[in-house]
C-alpha cells in the first residue's frame, strides 16, 4: 500500500484535490456533513464526507507541483478505488478577458515538465485533457450556479520564479488562459490508468491587467463559487 497516505483510508470515488492542506480541511469544515479525517501523513490532510445533498465525496491535499500531485493522484486511482480526481487551485491569468476572482474549466494542459518522458514515446508529445463527462457536467452545473467560466487550455509550469520574466508571453500568444503547476500531471496519470480528472481553477493573479492580487487569507477562503462548483461533481 501507499508510503504516503494512511493505508486505511477510506474515499468516495469522486475525491476534490486543493493544492494546500489547509484549504482541504477548510472545505471539509465548512461545506461538508458527517465529514472524518481520514489522513494526515506528512501533513497531507484528506477527508470524507458528505455532501448537502447527502452525497458521499473526499478532498485530500496534494501539495506544489506535479512531482506532488504525481505521487499522491496516482496512489489515490491505483490504490484507494478513486474514480474521478477533480484538482481545484488558483491560477495566474494570461488573457485580458480572464479576471481575478473568475474561474478557469481545463480543457488541457500545456507545461515544461518532463513528467510524460517516463513513456518514451520517441519524440511524440503528450497532450493530455480533463475528461470530457467531467468537464461538461461542470459547464453545465456552472450556469446553473450562474458562475460564468472561461474554458480552455491552461499551462503547468515546473517554475514559480522564472528567470525569463517574459516566458508567459509565448503562451499567452498561443491563447492559453493561465498557469499553474499540477494539473499536467494529474491528467496525465488519469490517462495511464484510465481514470477521469478535471481542473477547475480560481483566478489568484494576472499577468496582463491592472488587478490586485488574492491575498494569501483569500486564497484558502474565498473560493467559494469554485468550492461550490466541485461538489456538484459528486457521484
Amino acid at each position: 500500500m501507499s508510503t504516503h497516505i494512511n493505508n486505511d483510508a477510506k474515499f468516495a470515488k469522486t475525491v476534490l484535490m486543493p493544492g494546500d492542506p489547509l484549504r482541504a480541511k477548510y472545505i471539509a469544515e465548512h461545506y461538508l456533513k458527517d465529514y472524518k479525517e481520514v489522513t494526515s501523513v506528512r501533513g497531507i490532510l484528506g477527508y470524507t464526507g458528505k455532501t448537502s445533498e447527502g452525497k458521499e465525496i473526499s478532498v485530500m491535499a496534494s501539495g506544489m507541483g506535479i512531482p506532488s500531485i504525481g505521487i499522491y493522484s496516482y496512489e489515490l486511482f491505483n490504490e484507494y478505488g478513486v474514480e474521478n480526481i477533480i484538482r481545484i487551485g488558483t491560477c495566474g491569468a494570461y488573457q485580458k478577458e480572464v479576471h481575478v476572482g473568475d474561474v478557469i474549466l481545463a480543457t488541457s494542459a500545456c507545461s515544461n515538465s518532463n513528467y510524460a518522458s517516463q513513456f518514451d514515446l520517441k519524440g511524440g508529445v503528450l497532450a493530455p485533457c480533463s475528461d470530457f463527462s467531467l468537464l461538461l457536467k461542470a459547464y453545465e452545473n456552472s450556469k446553473k450556479l450562474g458562475i460564468n467560466t472561461h474554458v480552455g487550455p491552461i499551462f503547468s509550469s515546473d517554475i514559480f520564479y522564472d528567470a525569463d520574466k517574459d516566458y508567459y508571453k509565448k503562451w499567452q500568444a498561443l491563447g492559453v488562459l493561465g498557469v499553474e503547476m499540477e494539473s499536467y500531471g494529474l491528467f496525465i496519470n488519469a490517462m495511464r490508468l484510465h481514470k477521469k480528472a478535471l481542473c477547475i481553477l480560481t483566478v489568484s493573479d494576472t499577468f496582463v491587467n491592472d488587478e490586485e492580487e488574492l491575498t494569501q487569507i483569500e486564497r484558502q477562503t474565498s473560493l467559494d463559487k469554485m468550492f461550490r462548483l466541485a461538489l456538484t461533481l459528486a457521484e
